[in-house]
C-alpha cells in the first residue's frame, strides 16, 4: 500500500535551515550540518538513506525548493535525490505558476498549481503506478520544504513522519513546526549515528486534522 511519508532533516532546535536561506544559499548559513548524514560512510546512515530512497514513487516538494534543487547551485549527479542511492522517481512541485523552464529536464517533473492536496493526489497515482511496474510497494515523499511538511501535518495527509535530527543547534531559520494543530505520534524506530538521530513515527490521524482547514494548502509556494 502506497503511504505518504514527510521525510526531513532537522535541528537539535527545530530548524530545517539555518539563516537566511536562498535560492543561492538553499541551506541557509550553516544548514550543511543538517545534511551531513546523507554524505556519511557509516553503515547504519547509509542504510537509512539507502532504504528511503528505495520506498520513493514519487516526491513532492514546494515551490520554494524547486528554486532551490534547479538553480544553478542546485542538484548535480553527485547531489541529486539519493545521493546516487536509486533511480528517479517522478517529483511532483507545488506551485502558483509553472517555471518557464527547467535546468534538470533529465528528471520527471509535475507541477501542480492547485494546491498541496492535489499534488499529493497526482504524486500517490504516480508512486501507485510504478508500484504496479515495479512489482513492489512503493511510497510518496514530502521532502519538503518545512512548509510544506507542516501543512500536510495540519491537512492529515501524512502517514509517517521521519526526522533526522542532527547534532547541531542552527538558532534560527526556517522551524520545521509552527505551532500548528497538535498530532499524535507513535514512535516506530531510532537509530543513532554520530551524524543523526534518525526517528520514524506513525502519525495518527483524527476527524479533526482530516478535516481541519490551512491556509497555506491554496498556497502553493511552500
Amino acid at each position: 500500500m502506497t503511504r505518504i511519508i514527510a521525510d526531513i532533516s532537522v535541528s537539535l532546535d527545530g530548524f530545517v535551515t539555518g539563516p537566511d536561506p536562498g535560492p543561492d544559499n538553499g541551506l541557509g548559513t550553516g544548514g550543511e550540518a543538517l545534511h551531513t548524514w546523507a554524505f556519511s560512510d557509516d553503515h547504519d546512515d547509509r542504510r537509512v538513506l539507502r532504504e528511503g530512497t528505495a520506498r520513493s514513487g514519487a516526491v513532492v516538494l514546494g515551490r520554494r525548493l524547486f528554486d532551490v534543487v534547479d538553480g544553478p547551485n542546485g542538484w548535480d549527479d553527485n547531489t541529486g535525490y539519493g545521493a546516487g542511492e536509486v533511480g528517479k522517481p517522478a517529483f511532483v512541485v507545488v506551485t502558483s505558476t509553472p517555471p518557464k523552464a527547467v535546468r534538470l529536464t533529465g528528471l520527471d517533473w509535475t507541477f501542480v498549481t492547485t494546491g498541496l492536496p492535489d499534488a499529493v493526489t497526482a504524486a500517490r497515482e504516480r508512486a501507485e503506478a510504478a508500484s504496479s511496474d515495479s512489482g513492489k510497494d512503493l511510497d510518496v515523499v514530502l521532502m519538503g520544504g518545512g512548509a510544506t511538511i507542516g501543512s500536510a501535518l495540519d491537512a492529515g495527509l501524512v502517514d509517517v513522519l521521519s526526522l533526522h535530527l542532527a547534532p547541531v543547534v542552527l538558532g534560527a531559520g526556517t522551524p520545521l513546526f509552527t505551532g500548528g494543530a497538535p498530532h499524535t505520534l507513535v514512535q516506530r524506530s531510532v537509530t543513532s549515528t554520530s551524524t543523526a538521530t534518525h526517528l520514524t513515527y506513525d502519525v495518527l490521524r483524527t476527524a479533526q486534522s482530516k478535516g481541519k482547514e490551512n491556509p497555506l494548502l491554496a498556497t502553493p509556494n511552500v
